[in-house]
């Protein structure tokens, strides 16, 4: 019993944190004690943690803080029974914990600390209500052996199946269980439920100054089992640090440009959609991105060009890093230069012809084509600062991942499935490759280690997006494996050296074995 109380203690306590979350709209402290987890987690264990959980990694981190807390809930409603006073400490460590977490990342939230307060006091009501429930059970409680002796011939109990404090502490208990998972499940839905006219689903987007015509008719070859050219916002690939989606208010939103410029200044969502925006096909490509893997996607997107906006600040001689800052607190560090080469850099409102997700960040990100996301893509971008790479470093560099991180050609075997089986004869080989801002000038292709040749491409619309490749090869029946490799518009190819992800992306040539029948 006592294990039950503690742990529907902390139940009450994490749901009413997460109501006042929902309607202050700040963090819940499972997420303020979760980024603080993850500030100060050494690089080579969350490499590893990346490497072992990959895009769940966020949700192993939440659950491990949800278990420990519960765990200890457990003891503590164990201890409480006897000493109450040690249950009602308990939960003013934790209470201290949630505090210093969401001092130390959102001491400029004026509401940060309410769902931390919140939480602690209706864990300590729950718990006093449970351990009063306990203590009808139990009767009243004396020291020592023969006390208890003496008490229960006094004071006979009533048995746990038919008696009334048994049943108490039940009733107790499925109201304190059920006004958790309701304040819980309230808190999650308000977010959205709550949006006035800064929600994403009211946010009209204008059309762009200049709209791109549609896509050439070759860019996807409709091949089965080849990725789509363009990517549904619903699939594209999410990574970022961010331990629950931001639910920014886009009337509440703005943009600060500052730092080594001569003259800094603040946007407005309503003054960003006013100016003349333009739209960009371009592939986003992550660092984690292993040899075939699929943590690349593409896009059109809708923006206005960051080196317009900088034009307007006034960038300062030796201003070689855009250090932007997302809601969360994450950093970035940009080469100043690759958003000035008139590459189609933006400050994205739109994807896929609608306001961006919540998930690839609304209300604005930053989109750069021939960077690793790292350095580039900055979701719920709410600060840009010019200043020098010697003189501040972003969130990853850190760490030790690379400054400068420009994508490396690749290119992926999507069809036939890796270990799948098809018939023998003319066999299709298909799949993608990319490039961004340098393009895909060949893709070759061989098989069981044989002579390279190369592949058709589809057509692009430019040089930032991935491309379509497709080749065919008369087989035997048998086992078999096909490797490809890509060259970029520079003359570079591909290596077959395999390197790890970290610190500036993964090489090596994708390979995988089939059967044919």
């Amino acid at each position: 019993m006592g294990s039950v109380t503690g742990l529907l203690a902390v139940g009450a306590a994490l749901g009413a944190a997460e109501l006042a979350a929902g309607l202050t709209g700040s963090v819940s402290p499972v997420v303020a004690v979760g980024d603080v987890v993850v500030d100060a987690t050494p690089a080579f264990l969350m490499e590893w943690a990346i490497a072992l959980f990959g895009t769940a990694d966020k949700l192993v981190l939440v659950s491990g803080i949800v278990v420990v807390l519960f765990v200890a809930g457990a003891v503590l409603g164990v201890l409480a029974l006897r000493r109450p006073a040690l249950g009602y400490t308990g939960l003013a460590v934790f209470a201290a914990a949630g505090l210093a977490a969401v001092l130390l990342r959102r001491a400029d939230d004026p509401w940060a600390a309410a769902p931390v307060l919140v939480g602690a006091a209706a864990g300590a009501l729950a718990l006093a209500l449970l351990l009063r429930s306990a203590g009808a059970v139990h009767g009243p409680g004396r020291k020592g052996p023969r006390a208890s002796a003496d008490a229960e011939a006094a004071h006979p109990q009533v048995g746990p199946a038919e008696g009334p404090g048994r049943r108490g502490f039940v009733l107790t208990a499925t109201g304190v269980l059920a006004g958790s998972a309701t304040a819980g499940a309230v808190g999650r839905w308000l977010p959205d439920a709550l949006g006035g006219a800064g929600a994403r689903s009211r946010l009209a987007l204008p059309a762009a100054a200049e709209p791109l015509p549609a896509l050439p008719a070759g860019t996807d070859l409709g091949i089965p089992g080849i990725t789509p050219f363009s990517t549904p916002n619903a699939d594209f690939y999410r990574i970022d640090t961010a331990l629950t989606v931001p639910r920014l208010d886009s009337t509440r939103w703005r943009l600060r440009v500052h730092g080594m410029v001569d003259e800094p200044f603040e946007i407005d969502m309503d003054e960003l959609l006013a100016m003349p925006l333009v739209e960009a096909d371009i592939t986003l490509t992550c660092v984690s991105n292993q040899v075939g893997g699929d943590l690349v996607g593409n896009s059109r997107w809708l923006g206005f060009p960051l080196a317009d906006l900088l034009r307007r600040a006034g960038v300062r001689s030796g201003a070689d890093q855009i250090l932007s800052t997302s809601d969360d607190g994450w950093t970035c560090g940009t080469p100043t230069e690759v958003v000035m080469d008139g590459r189609d850099a933006l400050l994205a409102v739109g994807m896929g012809g609608e306001p961006l997700p919540h998930t690839h960040g609304y209300p604005a990100r930053m989109v750069v084509p021939g960077l690793y996301g790292f350095v580039s893509a900055t979701k719920w971008v709410t600060d840009i600062e010019l200043t020098r790479f010697a003189d501040e470093k972003a969130y990853w560099a850190q760490r030790d991942w690379a400054v400068r991180a420009p994508i490396k050609v690749m290119s992926r075997v999507d069809v036939p499935a890796p270990l799948g089986r098809v018939p023998s004869g003319d066999v299709v080989l298909a799949g993608v490759a990319w490039a961004q801002h340098r393009g895909v000038d060949a893709v070759e292709v061989r098989v069981d280690e044989g002579e390279w040749w190369q592949a058709d491409l589809a057509e692009v619309p430019g040089i930032d997006t991935w491309v379509q490749w497709v080749a065919e090869a008369d087989l035997d029946p048998g086992q078999h494996t096909v490797e490809v490799r890509a060259t970029d518009a520079t003359g570079r190819t591909q290596t077959s050296e395999r390197a790890e992800p970290i610190p500036d992306g993964a090489s090596g040539w994708h390979s995988i074995r089939f059967t044919a029948e």
